[in-house]
Parts: structure tokens; C-alpha cells; sequence
């Protein structure tokens, strides 16, 4: 619903919530106040124009502050007098904040209302949904999350085992291989010192024979 009002001389196409400047009202910021010289109210396909008001239509507005508008420069000038005067205005403003438009027993303010509160429990509707589902499906997770959770305990041992066995046979393998390398390793070594031991003593045995000195003349 909007309305069609005259304030200061001016024309203003209003609804409820629009805040528009008008010329100076005796009123103070926070008052309420009534515009009664209203032209036109239309509601949907229905309007009602007046002729030149309407008799039982009025729009209710709240002062939101005092303000003023820009400066206009006037000037006049009278050629061949020396005439020449400047003049500067700024206007008093007042503005204004629409609360209601009524027409009869009708009113734009309820109807407003009425359309808040159904898009409000539309949206608490919607909320509660959302916040339903939300909890399926975290239930749904944590029940899938369950099931899952000895499957994935038990690949891990598999794959232990698995990589273990053979660790554990290559190294029973790699063991003998070893001890018998080492073994092969250390025997020659013994057995080569051992007779170079050997070997040492009985070739100075031998050789203290052969030094003994040549018989003489006089032995014989």
C-alpha cells in the first residue's frame, strides 16, 4: 500500500518505511506526527483518489532529524540604476520516516507485520529442516565411521605380516650364508698362521745341522 501526500507545497509518493525530506514542521526529532492531506491511496488493483483529499485516509510519519538544504544564490540586477543586490538561502528540512498509511480500517503497518512474522516462521521452518538433516547426517557418518573401523585395523596387520615373513626369511637365508663366509674367511687365516709357525721353527732347526764347521787336520 502507498499513498500520495501534499506537505509545504509538494507532492510525495510515500509507503511505510520511506524517508523523505520535507520543508521545516514544527515538531521535534523523535515526535510522531500525522500528515492528513493525503491525494491518492492505492492497495493492489484498489485505489482511492480524493477529490482534492481524502476524508477518512491519513499517513503517520516519525521526525528523524532536522537538517538543511544547500545554498541557492539569488541575485538581482537593474541596468542603468547601480542596482545590483545577492542574497544566499538555505532551507530548513525536516526529515521524516513513514510508519503507517490507513485508509478506512485498513492499515499498512499490520499488513507488513502479518508479512514479516510468515516470512519469519518460514524461515525458523526452513532452519529447523536444515538443522534435522544436519543431525541424520552426522549420525549416519559416525555409524559408517564404526563400521569402518575394523576393516581398516585389520589390513594393517596383514600387510605387517606380510612384509615381516619374508624379512624374517631372507634373514634366516642371509645367516648361514654369513657364518659360512665368515667361517671360510677365518679357517685359512689360522691355518696359514699356524704353519707359517710351523714352518719357522723347523727350517732353523734344520739349518743349525748343516753349520756345523768342516773337519781339520788335527782332528784327523
Amino acid at each position: 500500500m502507498y499513498a500520495v501526500i501534499e506537505t509545504g507545497g509538494k507532492q510525495y509518493r510515500v509507503e511505510v518505511g520511506t524517508e523523505l525530506e520535507v520543508e521545516l514542521i514544527e515538531a521535534a526529532p523523535g515526535d510522531s506526527i500525522t500528515l492528513d492531506r493525503v491525494l491518492l491511496v492505492a492497495d493492489g488493483d484498489e485505489s482511492t483518489i480524493g477529490r482534492p483529499v481524502i476524508a477518512d485516509a491519513a499517513v503517520e510519519a516519525e521526525v528523524v532529524r532536522r537538517e538543511r538544504g544547500d545554498k541557492v544564490i539569488s541575485f538581482k540586477y537593474r541596468p542603468k540604476a547601480r542596482r545590483r543586490v545577492k542574497k544566499g538561502h538555505r532551507q530548513e528540512l525536516m526529515i521524516l520516516r513513514i510508519t503507517d498509511v490507513k485508509l478506512g480500517g485498513k492499515s499498512a503497518a499490520a499488513d507488513v507485520r502479518k508479512a514479516e512474522a510468515a516470512a519469519k516462521t518460514e524461515r525458523q521452518r526452513l532452519e529447523e529442516a536444515a538443522a534435522k538433516q544436519a543431525a541424520e547426517d552426522a549420525a549416519l557418518a559416525a555409524k559408517l565411521a564404526k563400521s569402518a573401523a575394523p576393516k581398516a585395523s585389520a589390513k594393517p596387520t596383514g600387510k605387517a605380516d606380510a612384509k615381516t615373513t619374508p624379512a624374517a626369511k631372507s634373514t634366516a637365508k642371509a645367516a648361514p650364508k654369513t657364518a659360512a663366509k665368515a667361517d671360510t674367511k677365518k679357517t685359512p687365516r689360522a691355518k696359514t698362521q699356524s704353519g707359517a709357525a710351523d714352518a719357522k721353527p723347523a727350517s732353523k732347526t734344520a739349518a743349525k745341522p748343516k753349520a756345523k764347521p768342516a773337519p781339520t787336520k788335527k782332528d784327523e
